[in-house]
């Protein structure tokens, strides 16, 4: 059965301290370490063909991190699909060419654009804004934060990416895992689930949690797992 895994990066540092970071690039915390991996160990039996995350660190580090766990004996690669690192990066073995897992990086997973909000601590911008207006800005579908993205502003990138990059890969019988945001996520499951604008507004994604969903019948369906 074809998998599809979706897997919110471990707690970054700004998770940590509660700050709005959109697309400022911060590291996982210590914490967010340790959820990677954990992450990595609940899916260290599937065999990965091809990985695709946001091109934010912490992204990245969490797919890297929690692909060290697994089992296939496979090495994850990151693509250079251009410049001088995709000439400088060439394996030029074909036996290690069949051992690699590719890790593919596109903008259009990164977590939503935040604006003005971005590098603010969430309590002090309720304080300045009120928590009504706050809670527009983080919550609604279609209200963004000031020179920020709303969740269907997001739901643009994010859901072609998805139809024109993943879903062939799980027609084709790959396996794939997408590492990126809580954000970029709830759009992609809006899509899969066919969530309504109310409902996805509901859904929760915590960090370092894998989705599991399989693929059979032109159809993905979600699979509940007691693992944590």
């Amino acid at each position: 059965m074809t998998k599809l895994i979706l897997l919110r990066h471990g707690e970054s540092v700004w998770n940590k301290k509660n700050v709005f970071t959109g697309w400022v690039d911060v590291p996982l915390s210590s914490n967010g370490i340790i959820e990677a991996i954990r992450a990595g160990e609940q899916f260290a039996d599937i065999n990965f063909d091809i990985v695709y995350t946001s091109v934010q660190v912490r992204a990245i580090e969490t797919a890297m991190l929690a692909l060290v766990q697994n089992k296939s004996g496979k090495t994850p690669v990151i693509i250079h699909g251009s410049g001088e690192m995709a000439r400088y990066t060439i394996i030029h073995d074909d036996a290690i060419k069949e051992i690699i897992i590719p890790v593919y990086r596109d903008w259009r997973l990164n977590e939503r654009y935040y604006g003005e909000l971005q590098g603010k601590n969430k309590d002090d911008t309720a304080k300045t804004y009120g928590d009504e207006q706050v809670h527009q800005w983080r919550r609604s579908y279609d209200i963004p934060p000031p020179e920020g993205e709303s969740l269907k502003d997001t739901t643009k990138r994010t859901i072609p990416f998805f139809k024109e990059s993943i879903l062939p890969q799980l027609r084709k019988g790959k396996n794939v895992l997408v590492s990126a945001h809580g954000n970029s996520l709830r759009s992609i499951i809006m899509y899969i689930e066919n969530l309504t604008k109310e409902k996805v507004l509901e859904l929760e994604i915590p960090t370092g949690v894998p989705l599991f969903y399989e693929y059979e019948d032109n159809q993905l369906i979600k699979i509940i797992t007691n693992q944590c």
